[in-house]
């Protein structure tokens, strides 16, 4: 099972040089992925009542200005996002962003996308909350064409392409992976997926979750076992002494990937952030 970082964005901060440092020491401690957030704008909650989640005092890299910065500084982390939310985005826009960083790292990305849940970020953006579900879906499939080929026609329900493409093309297929637990997430994961992002802990209601996902790729006949599986250590909500459980637990399901989070782990500095994650890959591998 392959181990990553959580990138702590609402605690790291905006200078350049402690987010450079954070990467390298994270590569250095023999972590092979780093996993970022996606969020374009946060939401004052002055005059939204109730209003829980990220706000304007939410701190947010922006995922693919963030990871060409990261393949410049780094030489083996993947960079992995955790979820884009993929809807609010135009789509050839991200295949674009997403096909440059892939070159320019290598082949180190990895698209983690899902449907978001912040109406005010969609209204911001121009993009119809309610449609957002079957939306991605066809954005998956016009991010799969784009790669694929130099020039392509595209006439879907939200998309058209006329004889267009994108210069330069990745080299390969970027994978798609989603994340979400909803029944839909989990049947469109094993219909069309590179794998699935949990956030949950290794119970039998996540071996439930996989079994739909398995069930949905051998109805369309593809091999459940290619699909990958991200699961997400949060240390701070997580006992230490669990720790170790709770990675055998997932790799018990069959999981390929975990990555560790350090935030609200009431770590006071940017640095220990990466102190943390240098000191604890060691229990968990």
């Amino acid at each position: 099972m392959k181990i990553g970082a959580v990138f702590p964005q609402l605690e790291i901060g905006s200078d350049p040089r402690v987010v450079r440092d954070w990467a390298t020491t994270v590569e250095a401690a023999g972590y092979t992925h780093v996993l970022a957030y996606d969020h374009v704008l946060g939401a004052d909650p002055a005059n939204r009542p109730g209003w829980s989640g990220y706000t304007d005092k939410s701190l947010f890299h922006e995922v693919f200005v963030l990871f060409g910065y990261l393949a410049a500084i780094t030489t083996k982390l993947e960079l992995v996002t955790g979820v884009l939310v993929l809807p609010q985005r135009q789509t050839a826009l991200v295949a674009k962003q997403a096909a440059e960083v892939d070159v320019l790292s290598g082949g180190r990305l990895r698209l983690g996308v899902g449907i978001g849940w912040n109406h005010v970020e969609y209204e911001a953006l121009g993009v119809p909350f309610k449609q957002r579900g079957a939306l991605l879906e066809e954005q998956v499939d016009v991010l799969r064409k784009l790669w694929a080929d130099p020039v392509i026609s595209y006439d879907g329900t939200y998309h058209r392409i006329d004889q267009a493409g994108l210069n330069p093309l990745p080299q390969r297929q970027i994978p798609i992976w989603f994340g979400g637990s909803a029944d839909a997430v989990l049947r469109r994961t094993g219909r069309i997926g590179d794998g699935w992002m949990p956030q949950s802990p290794p119970d039998e209601k996540a071996r439930k979750q996989l079994e739909t996902i398995r069930e949905a790729a051998a109805e369309t006949g593809r091999d459940p076992n290619s699909i990958g599986i991200e699961a997400r250590l949060t240390l701070g909500a997580v006992p230490e002494q669990d720790w170790r459980a709770f990675v055998d637990g997932w790799r018990e399901l069959g999981a390929t990937h975990l990555c560790v989070n350090t935030m609200n782990s009431g770590l006071s500095n940017p640095e220990d952030h990466a102190a943390v994650l240098r000191d604890v890959l060691p229990k968990l591998s």
